[in-house]
């Protein structure tokens, strides 16, 4: 699962039924120590009104007087009266490896106030972030001008065969035992500690993208430990990993279609062709030519592929993308794509972790096949039928078959003791295809879905869209969730996050060459 990561607060597939009867792991023996609070480093978590401290908890619960590391929190209290309070809210924003100290400000963005109720608490989970450890192994693994994604010949693929296995040896050498307890289920039993550490009772969970993975988790193995939850972006347990990085590739191309149809929509201001299959057309002719000759030396067709893909995740940075693809096109100027790929694939020491970890929990979360056969086979089939961004995917994922970590077996997700949950998601998201949403609403007997109907952002609530943005908030005021619907479809529908209008600032950035920093949200 690609990239799936928060930046406006702070900042993934075939095994999928190995799965064992679920037993809570060797958590509840371990009593924390209640959080220091202090001031927060941030300071925007300052001005938000946050504390912040560092909750220690064992790096292997099965071993509670062991090795201890540490869990960076945040808390934004409550503002109403306290018999009006309704409990502490913790939120992940996904990943994983998205940071999540800032997401104790997103009660801020619940309408009504609806949010003021709640203890609104962020973490970076463990290894994440501000957390101790930090987990990294190759700061300049994303640097420019690649081997070519997609492995024409036998050179390039030994190529990134060797770079996938390079990393992941690294990562070994980097984080030794630490790599062995980065699962799923390890983030679970720290939440469980967070929430001892408040002297909570329950706790309420807002998770986003891989967050409603965890939250699936977490709620399976303690169920009476919940009051309510809402999952943006919901991740289909059947598929975890393996699988779910194939179902991806197919929902991708399809949304890169999508877009490149809006652009054509735009021709007057774009100037990028007056048919989606136009725009195509010349978007892969550039990304040809950037592999017979990378742009001033550094942008070549990953990194081309790689500053589009947010085009797939989200509605929001099209403008941005496609004034960049203008002024390349038009001048010759691949500044703003460069700006694109460096705004999302940082550079230098510790920029690697928020992938260091995405792979450390995926990788060990479940056994990938090991033979690159098997890989291989599945990739070029899938190619041949998304071409967009199906090699790209295999490699970032690659590190897996040489993984440093033994993996375990997946928690087998039974929602069914769960009191409440809201589920949100998009028709045609990419990145959590939505049946994943209408897989965990049949599993979850007390649940409602919201979709969006028709669009392709991925985890967009409480970014304006008020049908849905309102029923999050009279949900978290009340319990009340949208009256379940018979069959195995959506409950109640609203309108998608809407694609944007070319502005006069977009159409000078195409002529111009310059763009501004494109808004990712998870």
């Amino acid at each position: 699962m690609k990239r799936i990561v928060v930046t406006v607060v702070a900042a993934g597939l075939a095994l999928s039924s190995a799965t064992v009867a679920n037993a809570a792991p060797k958590q509840p023996g371990f009593q924390p120590d209640p959080i220091p609070w202090g001031k927060c480093a941030s300071e925007r978590l300052q001005q938000a009104g946050a504390e912040c401290g560092m909750l220690e908890v064992p790096l292997d619960y099965a071993e509670p007087d062991g090795k201890k590391i540490k869990i960076a929190v945040s808390r934004i209290k409550h503002k109403v009266a306290d018999d009006k309070f309704q409990g502490v809210m913790l939120v992940n924003p996904g990943g994983p490896g998205g940071s999540g100290l800032g997401l104790s400000r997103l009660g801020g963005a619940v309408p009504n106030k609806a949010g003021d109720a709640y203890d609104w608490i962020g973490f970076d989970p463990r290894g994440v972030g501000s957390s101790e450890p930090q987990v990294s192994c190759d700061g300049n693994y994303f640097s420019y001008n690649r081997p070519y994604y997609v492995p024409v010949n036998s050179e390039l693929e030994q190529a990134w065969l060797k770079r996938a296995k390079d990393y992941a040896n690294a990562c070994e050498a980097a984080n030794g035992e630490v790599l062995d307890h980065l699962k799923t289920t390890d983030n679970a039993s720290d939440m469980e500690s967070i929430r001892k550490a408040l002297g909570q009772e329950q706790i309420n969970f807002f998770g986003f993208s891989y967050g409603t993975y965890l939250g699936q988790v977490y709620s399976t193995l303690y169920p009476e430990r919940v009051r309510r939850m809402v999952f943006d972006g919901t991740v289909d347990p059947r598929r975890v990993w393996y699988d779910a990085n194939l179902d991806q590739d197919i929902a991708f191309d399809k949304n890169i279609k999508v877009y490149f149809d809006w652009i054509a929509k735009n021709n007057e201001t774009y100037k990028l062709g007056t048919s989606g299959a136009e725009v195509e057309k010349l978007y892969y002719a550039k990304q040809n030519e950037l592999r017979q000759k990378p742009a001033d030396g550094v942008i070549g067709p990953d990194e081309w592929t790689d500053a589009f893909l947010q085009a797939g995740y989200y509605v929001y940075g099209w403008a941005d993308i496609a004034s960049a693809f203008a002024a390349y096109v038009h001048n010759g100027d691949i500044q703003p794509i460069k700006k694109l790929y460096d705004d999302s694939n940082g550079q230098g020491p510790g920029a690697d972790n928020g992938y260091a970890i995405y792979l450390a929990t995926q990788c060990t979360d479940v056994q990938w096949p090991k033979s690159w056969t098997k890989w291989k086979v599945d990739n070029w089939i899938t190619h041949y039928r998304a071409p967009f961004e199906t090699w790209g995917n295999a490699w970032f994922n690659a590190p897996c078959l040489n993984w440093g970590a033994k993996a375990g077996k997946p928690v087998k997700i039974d929602g069914r003791k769960v009191p409440s949950l809201l589920l949100i998601g998009e028709t045609l998201d990419a990145a959590t295809p939505y049946e994943g949403g209408l897989e965990v609403r049949s599993r979850y007997p007390n649940s409602a879905l919201i979709e969006g109907v028709g669009g392709t952002t991925h985890s967009g609530s409480l970014s304006g869209v008020a049908c849905t943005d309102n029923a999050i908030a009279d949900y978290l005021a009340t319990g009340k969730l949208p009256e379940r619907k018979a069959g195995r479809r959506s409950d109640m529908q609203c309108d998608p996050v809407p694609a944007p209008e070319p502005t006069a600032s977009a159409a000078k950035a195409a002529e111009s060459g310059g763009a501004s920093r494109m808004l990712v949200r998870r």
